[in-house]
């Protein structure tokens, strides 16, 4: 019975030994299995140009790396609003983000307000060819001293006026609230147009509306749309004034910690993902416009050559009087790659 006993014991302990060892052998393989997490914030909804180039960037990052990264979206500024983001980013509470190019001045890079001038961009190629060209790449430099790694632009075409009365002439804006994301020059741009400049948070901006706490704002027709502007807005005017656009983000801190391999195929990712997103953007906003004119619960119209004259005599001095906030040369720049030349 003790010879049995014993036979029992022995059994037991080298069985437990050997479990042990397997799992201190597994133990790694299972550390390794584990997905790096990477959480991507955006303040739109998820069937816009943004939100479906996110979702691409999601697809492609989670097969290229096979399962080694997880992309979790968070939309409509479920985890933050606008002013909120950019420190979650920072602080690593998230590590990625697309927001609007006007979010870099209130960060201190005064420099990507270039993008607000009115009327610099004539057309989509116009904005592509700073973008991608070297003030692009220049402008992303700037933001590494922030602890921000910028990895693309993100195209959503031209800007649209609204408001519950007619914009055609400069006239029309006296006194109107119009709200701006936080930009100086989007600021000057609505004074100079005789409006009152409103800061909000895109998610705000229904509710602003609809009570009357602002009179009007400044948009693309897919945001118009899916966020339900027109509902609340009486009149939209193609002003093609601005152009709305976004840049990538990540953490720097994460980004450069990454593995090689698994950085490379997320810069792959992300570089086809804009491809789509940017590709994708005109046919949005086009079929945006689409459904709001047939919802019958807005006037959309456009401005006649006389009236876009009309506008842009009165926002051009916008241009003088920001370049020194935004930067002699970087405003040149921009002229140059976009092809604008001042009107005398």
């Amino acid at each position: 019975m003790l010879r049995e006993n014993l036979v029992r014991f022995f059994r037991a302990v080298t069985l437990a030994s050997a479990a042990a060892t397997f799992a201190l052998a597994l133990a790694p393989a299972t550390r390794a299995q584990t997905p790096i997490v990477i959480k991507f914030s955006h303040v739109v909804t998820p069937d816009t140009p943004k939100g479906k180039g996110a979702e691409r960037f999601k697809q492609l990052a989670e097969e290229r790396t096979q399962g080694r990264v997880k992309v979790e979206i968070y939309p409509n500024s479920q985890l933050y609003k606008d002013k909120e983001e950019m420190e979650a980013l920072q602080l690593g509470s998230v590590q990625m983000l697309a927001p609007s190019l006007a979010k870099f001045g209130p960060l201190g890079v005064k420099e990507f307000e270039v993008f607000d001038l009115p009327f610099l961009f004539k057309d989509d190629a116009a904005f592509r060819a700073v973008t991608e060209g070297q003030l692009g790449a220049d402008l992303f430099k700037k933001l590494e001293p922030k602890g921000i790694k910028g990895l693309a632009y993100w195209d959503n075409g031209f800007h649209l006026m609204s408001a519950n009365k007619p914009l055609h002439h400069v006239a029309d804006f006296k006194g109107l609230k119009m709200r701006i994301q936080s930009s100086k020059v989007l600021d000057a741009q609505m004074r100079a147009l005789g409006a009152i400049p409103q800061v909000m948070a895109f998610s705000e901006l229904y509710q602003a509306l609809q009570s009357g706490v602002v009179d009007g704002t400044e948009g693309v027709a897919s945001n118009f749309y899916t966020q339900k502007i027109y509902e609340v807005q009486k009149y939209i005017t193609l002003s093609r004034h601005g152009h709305l656009a976004y840049a990538v983000i990540v953490n720097k801190k994460f980004w450069d910690g990454l593995p090689a391999d698994i950085r490379t195929a997320l810069e792959g990712s992300i570089r086809d993902a804009t491809t789509y997103a940017n590709a994708i953007a005109a046919t949005e906003n086009t079929l945006a416009l689409d459904k709001i004119k047939a919802s019958g619960k807005t006037n959309v119209e456009p401005l006649t050559t006389e009236e876009t004259n009309e506008w842009k005599k009165a926002l051009m001095p916008v241009h003088q009087e920001m370049e020194s906030r935004v930067g002699k040369a970087t405003v040149a720049a921009a002229y140059t790659a976009a092809g604008f030349t001042p009107p005398k």
